[in-house]
């Protein structure tokens, strides 16, 4: 649907690093012709240059990444990114003080209902439901 090029395959080579195939190949299969564009960018943007960069760790994006999307409250995303922790080395401890951050720096009731979806998600991954 889409050529190639070298941001787009470094994308798609973290992309599947942090998310698992299962997951990635879930999206890429549900890809139509609409959303390509929107797809691309993604990979090219998010995960072809700000997760492949080098100056931080793994980890400390994916601290980042779920800091930030409970500041804003974007809490559709972060099971995903609670789950792509056990591929970045993020542990459940580096969970909680990212969202104490939230907590401080942001809200309470955002970090509280990020808590609770981590929460949530973690038993899930202890059950081995996890991508």
């Amino acid at each position: 649907m889409t050529d190639t090029n070298p941001r787009f395959d470094k994308g798609m080579e973290v992309r599947r690093a942090v998310l698992g195939d299962a997951h990635v190949d879930r999206a890429e299969s549900a890809k139509t012709e609409f959303d390509v564009p929107f797809q691309t960018l993604i990979t090219e943007t998010a995960w072809g240059n700000v997760w492949a960069g080098d100056k931080i760790s793994r980890r400390e994006r994916s601290m980042l990444t779920l800091a930030l999307l409970a500041a804003t409250g974007n809490f559709e995303e972060i099971p995903m990114h609670v789950r792509a922790t056990a591929r970045t080395g993020a542990s459940p401890d580096d969970i909680m003080e990212a969202f104490l951050h939230v907590a401080v720096y942001a809200g309470v009731p955002k970090a509280n209902h990020a808590i609770k979806l981590a929460k949530q998600t973690l038993d899930e991954m202890k059950e081995g439901s996890n991508d």
